[in-house]
């Protein structure tokens, strides 16, 4: 039998499966308010089949965005916005929906992907300033970011449990707290951009302090229940970078907080990574994190083919497998990957008539449907 098919579970949440969708920011929120783009990508990815959806990554505060237009769980507003999305969502799919929640650092203040992405000057319209662990900017030319201090730690801390909180209140089934792509937890750990002198700075265990203050405090202010993991950039891909060793290490450290789950990625922290992308090419990371903590572990980064989902898992190298632009490519590869595999999945029945005629029993029942 497929073990792509077979259920998994974060902490106390059963996964029918092992497919996971990604979080994938979309910039398209008004003042962090998801809207009716929401309501359609969502919609759609919903009737997939994977066995979780984890939303895109979600600022916890204003100044936590990459861009004027991300998605926000900063204000009553903006879960306001997300239950609407959710509710509709939810009267058409029962599959279970996380949330990434997230703080830009000095990655934020930026234009749109499709407009260049280049920094928003603070004084500029639609910028701010910027904060980080220390006044480096992540590209020549761009505004130094402020270094948090000590109210400005306690402020982010807040800030991600609150968002916890409000994501909690809207039936969402975990949260995966952002600790990868060079944003603000990944600045913290990285010595590139991390050059503090204080406890949060200089050795291994300095600079994973915050990171994991911030992880407590999601952990405290949910459920016991409600599963919390994180995603890390397993290297930065530069000589002197955060590293594997570095994310073995953290991975114990998170593990040992009740952690449900690494999802392994890697770089984002400087514009002088060099990667070598392919096929799988952040596995081998994802599988020493398996094998040296135990942890449940999700494998992500150009796994396209069902067999080569199938593969890596057979093989023990990850728990589940995480899309994210494949699915965008193809919102029904899990369906694709049953067929494939000789396995079944959750369909709704408005498309069971789609079904190919060698295929009998490829499709089953959502438990919410609409007849």
């Amino acid at each position: 039998m497929s073990l792509l098919f077979e259920p998994v579970s974060l902490g106390d949440l059963e996964l029918e499966n092992r497919i996971i969708i990604a979080p994938m920011c979309q910039y398209s929120a008004v003042d962090g308010n998801a809207q009716d783009w929401h309501m359609i990508h969502l919609g759609g990815l919903a009737m997939s089949g994977a066995g979780l959806m984890i939303l895109e990554a979600t600022a916890v505060s204003p100044e936590a965005r990459i861009s004027p237009a991300d998605l926000g769980l900063f204000s009553d507003a903006n879960a306001d916005a997300l239950r609407r999305v959710l509710e509709a969502v939810r009267k058409y799919s029962d599959i279970p929906v996380a949330i990434q929640l997230a703080h830009a650092g000095r990655k934020a203040s930026t234009m749109l992907p499709w407009e260049g992405g280049a920094q928003i000057a603070p004084d500029a319209p639609q910028g701010w300033k910027t904060f980080a662990p220390s006044p480096v900017p992540h590209t020549a030319g761009d505004d130094a970011p402020l270094a948090l201090d000590h109210d400005g730690l306690l402020k982010i801390k807040n800030d991600f449990a609150q968002a916890a909180r409000r994501a909690l209140d809207l039936g969402l089934v975990g949260i995966e707290v952002h600790m990868a792509h060079g944003y603000l937890l990944h600045q913290f750990l990285s010595p590139l951009s991390n050059q503090r002198t204080d406890a949060y700075g200089g050795s291994l265990e300095n600079r994973m302090r915050f990171p994991i203050e911030v992880f407590k405090a999601v952990k405290a202010a949910v459920e016991d229940s409600i599963p919390v993991w994180v995603r890390v950039s397993a290297t930065d891909w530069v000589q002197g970078g955060w590293d594997i060793d570095s994310t073995v290490a953290l991975s114990h450290a998170l593990k040992a907080c009740g952690c449900a789950a690494i999802h392994v990625s890697s770089g984002g922290v400087s514009t002088a990574q060099d990667i070598p992308v392919g096929p799988g090419y952040q596995l081998p990371f994802a599988e020493r994190v398996k094998a040296e903590t135990g942890i449940t572990t999700l494998a992500v980064g150009m796994i396209t083919e069902a067999a080569q989902a199938e593969a890596i898992l057979q093989n023990g190298q990850a728990d589940a497998i995480a899309l994210a632009r494949g699915v965008l490519y193809d919102p029904r590869w899990p369906w694709h990957a049953a067929a494939e595999l000789g396995a079944s999945v959750k369909a709704p029945e408005q498309y069971w008539r789609c079904q190919p005629a060698e295929f009998t029993d490829l499709f089953k029942a959502m438990k919410i449907g609409h007849r």
